[in-house]
């Protein structure tokens, strides 16, 4: 369970900053820098709540974690779609960012466990 937790995770930081549009072929977008990352979970057994910093960068999204593979990205629209896999588990979420904030939906690749995400831009 607590491997699927970190996935979960995962998953719901990367939800935060994904679309389906290829990040090679872009310019730096306006969504580019630094986020605090939350979720919520409000089905499943899975922790509650918890928080995360993660970087976009040309509208790919990384997170500080190397544990677990992150694939999407953030269309210059700020519509996210992101898919987080470890260990043969998987999370997906989609949702929108905006100038500074962002929200959204995730969820297990089982159905085991879902919820909400948010996220706000950090400053440095």
């Amino acid at each position: 369970m607590r491997k699927l937790a970190g996935v979960v995770t995962a998953a719901a930081i990367a939800a935060a900053l994904v679309a389906a549009i290829p990040f090679a072929a872009r310019a730096a977008s306006s969504h580019d820098g630094m986020w605090s990352v939350t979720i919520y979970t409000q089905a499943g057994n899975c922790p509650s709540s918890l928080r995360y910093a993660v970087r976009v960068a040309r509208g790919h999204v990384y997170g500080d974690d190397q544990s677990y593979d992150v694939n999407g990205s953030v269309a210059p629209n700020g519509a996210t779609r992101v898919t987080v896999s470890q260990q043969g588990q998987s999370a997906s979420g989609t949702g929108r960012l905006s100038a500074n904030t962002g929200a959204g939906r995730w969820r297990t690749s089982t159905g085991q466990c879902s919820g909400q995400w948010t996220a706000e831009r950090r400053s440095f």
